[in-house]
């Protein structure tokens, strides 16, 4: 299937390493322009170099902290100046610390708050304008399927994404008639450093190791393993495509099954 991607231009945020990086390989893959960002220069600049080159596409670094005031917006800008448009948000961030309810003080869910769901409002408010004018558009918020069913040790994560759910579905109910699509890519357990930071930390509460931790995951997982970041992207990919061009307003289980809700 052609994604009719070529051409585009997209903006990755969390795009150095694990889902953010697989996002931006396959969408310059699918001959996108990219723009990437993530708070490490060094390394976003070597993962632009890597897929500008493994793709033949322009990849462009963009590096900054999003929690920082201004940050989203210099971030939209930056992406619009180089390309002269922008087609796709992804907007990706990596979760708030794990723990439970004796763990953190309120400033760490107001900590959350910005890295997860304020950074999607202020990159989201930055590109509305620029898809407004094209009449075209594509917003993916890249959350957890801890928006479905909080995840236990992740109470910060279990927080503060639910609320970039009700942003994306609130505003799909405004865009949908100009022709920006906004939607929700919820993945489950994918093979990151994120993840396997995770099983650390619950091997490590629990007493086991983390092989015993892995077991006990994939076996609430139907398709039986743990997730690859290729396909989390693709399911991505579909999304921001124009292939997805009566999908709007949905939260996207990419989850192996993992979650058993019927909604």
């Amino acid at each position: 299937m052609d994604l009719g991607m070529g051409g585009r231009v997209a903006l990755v945020t969390g795009a150095s390493k694990g889902l953010g990086r697989a996002v931006a390989e396959v969408f310059a893959e699918e001959g996108a322009s990219v723009a990437v960002n993530a708070r490490n220069a060094e390394a976003l600049a070597t993962t632009a170099q890597e897929i500008q080159e493994s793709s033949g596409q322009k990849v462009v670094a963009i590096p900054g902290d999003l929690t920082e005031p201004g940050s989203c917006e210099r971030v939209i800008e930056e992406t619009v100046s180089e390309f002269g448009r922008l087609d796709v948000l992804i907007t990706n961030a990596g979760g708030p610390p794990p723990g439970g309810v004796d763990d953190f003080d309120a400033e760490a869910y107001e900590a959350a708050l910005q890295l997860n769901l304020m950074s999607a409002v202020r990159l989201t408010l930055g590109a509305i304008p620029h898809m407004r004018e094209q009449g075209w558009g594509r917003i993916v918020a890249i959350t957890s399927v801890s928006v479905k069913q909080p995840v236990p040790g992740l109470l910060l994560s279990n927080m503060a994404r639910p609320g970039v759910v009700g942003f994306i579905k609130s505003i799909s109910q405004e865009l949908a008639k100009e022709n920006i699509l906004c939607n929700v890519a919820a993945p489950g357990y994918i093979e990151t450093e994120r993840v396997e930071n995770l099983l650390a930390a619950k091997a490590e509460a629990s007493g086991s190791d983390v092989a015993a931790v892995r077991a006990g995951i994939t076996s609430a997982i139907p398709m039986g393993r743990i997730g690859r970041p290729r396909e989390f992207a693709n399911g991505v990919a579909f999304l921001a495509s124009e292939a997805a061009s009566y999908v709007s307003g949905h939260t996207f289980q990419i989850d192996g099954g993992y979650i058993q809700g019927l909604l």
